[in-house]
């Protein structure tokens, strides 16, 4: 027993020593700029089932619609949704370089392992091979040339998160949640990890937050108790509804802001758009001076 209180009463140094950092740092991946790829934008949320892979394909159109060269990565390898969401079905081909040709869609370069796989197909993998598979649809792909590639993540804070941020520099976050506490508190351990992995978060994405009626047009709004998000979350960038349209296109394979490109939602989507572009040109407007 006095053993074990002695045990207890340790401390532990959280804090790697020069020799530690050095020995674990062998292990890792090198960090490399992926070869004309301007940008690299996350769009994470620690929570499932609150629109990330919806709110990515649109964002992503969005931004091709203002001129910029997009491409769409699906890095969530077990449950890929970009296929049904961009109508890209089709094996990609391999170049005369053994990189995979990301098909296109509404002037979006898109991958994703859903593309590699049977659709009833199950993926029954541990970590190392999914961290080999981002690794292969990240670096092992002709993105070139683009000014954004937009990372749809999984659910959680695991190994392809770590994966993406150990392989190439990431430019931010985009994260994603419903208003609802389980959400935002998951959402908040999301947000913890880029901070920890020093990625700066652009925002955040509401989602789900209200509807519209169709007839009378009134606003309803589902969480009347919750005003402010959380003020461990960076601030909301937009508050999207829960849009019948949404869910249709996103069944069809043709996203809202293509589709219904007036609507309320397009708009919403397309303000998300610019703002985030507008800091990336800031940035690389300081890149470019500093150097």
């Amino acid at each position: 027993m006095a053993w074990l209180m002695r045990v207890s009463r340790r401390t532990y140094s959280t804090k790697l020593k020069d020799h530690q950092a050095t020995l674990m740092a062998r292990s890792l991946p090198k960090r490399e700029v992926l070869p004309g790829v301007k940008d690299l934008i996350v769009v994470a949320s620690g929570k499932g089932g609150v629109g990330k892979s919806t709110i990515a394909a649109n964002f992503a159109c969005s931004l091709a619609k203002l001129g910029a060269r997009v491409g769409l990565l699906d890095g969530d390898i077990f449950g890929p949704s970009i296929p049904l969401l961009m109508n890209v079905h089709s094996e990609p081909l391999i170049n005369e370089k053994n990189l995979i040709i990301p098909p296109q869609n509404y002037n979006v370069k898109c991958l994703s392992m859903g593309m590699l796989t049977p659709p009833d197909g199950a993926i029954i993998w541990r970590g190392p091979l999914v961290m080999s598979a981002i690794q292969r649809l990240l670096k092992g792909a002709e993105w070139s040339p683009l000014d954004v590639l937009v990372i749809d993540t999984p659910p959680g804070t695991g190994d392809v998160h770590l994966s993406l941020t150990q392989h190439a520099p990431i430019s931010g976050v985009v994260l994603v949640t419903t208003p609802h506490k389980a959400a935002v508190d998951v959402t908040i351990r999301g947000a913890e990890m880029y901070h920890k992995l020093k990625v700066p978060i652009f925002g955040l994405v509401e989602n789900m937050r209200y509807s519209i009626c169709d007839n009378c047009k009134e606003r309803t709004e589902f969480f009347k108790g919750q005003t402010e998000m959380s003020n461990k979350l960076p601030e909301t960038i937009i508050s999207l509804p829960l849009e019948s349209h949404i869910a249709e296109c996103g069944e069809s394979g043709v996203p809202i802001v293509i589709k219904y490109p007036n609507s309320e939602s397009a708009k919403l989507f397309t303000q998300l758009a610019r703002r985030i572009w507008g800091i990336l040109e800031e940035k690389n407007r300081t890149s470019d001076s500093s150097k």
